[in-house]
C-alpha cells in the first residue's frame, strides 16, 4: 500500500477558481482502480495552502494515475491557478487498521 501526504500553495484568491478543479481530478482518482483514497483539504491557519492525501494499492495504479489525462488537465492548470511549493511524498504503508 502506498501513502502519499503532502502540501502545495495556490494563490488564496484563485481557491475558488481551483475548487471545481480539484473536485473533478479527485472524483477521477477516485474511480480509478487502485485507488484507496484521494483527497485535498485547505488549511484553516494559512490561507492557500493545500494538503493532500492519497492512498494506492500498489506502484503500478499509481504509475497509471501519473499517466492518465485528468492528471494531465490538472497540471496544465497549475500556472493560471498559481500552483507551487509542491511537496508530496510517496510512503509504503501496511495495511491500515482501527486505532
Amino acid at each position: 500500500m502506498l501513502l502519499i501526504v503532502g502540501t502545495f500553495r495556490l494563490r488564496a484568491q484563485n481557491l475558488d477558481a481551483a475548487r471545481p478543479i480539484m473536485k473533478r481530478m479527485a472524483d477521477a482518482s477516485r474511480a480509478e482502480e487502485g485507488c484507496v483514497e484521494y483527497g485535498y483539504a485547505e488549511d484553516v491557519f494559512d490561507p492557500g495552502l493545500i494538503h493532500a492525501k492519497e492512498m494506492w494499492t500498489d506502484q503500478g495504479f499509481l504509475d497509471r494515475h501519473f499517466a492518465s489525462t485528468h492528471i494531465a488537465e490538472w497540471r496544465a492548470a497549475w500556472p493560471s491557478l498559481g500552483i507551487s511549493d509542491r511537496d508530496l511524498r510517496v510512503y509504503e504503508v501496511a495495511e491500515p487498521r482501527k486505532t
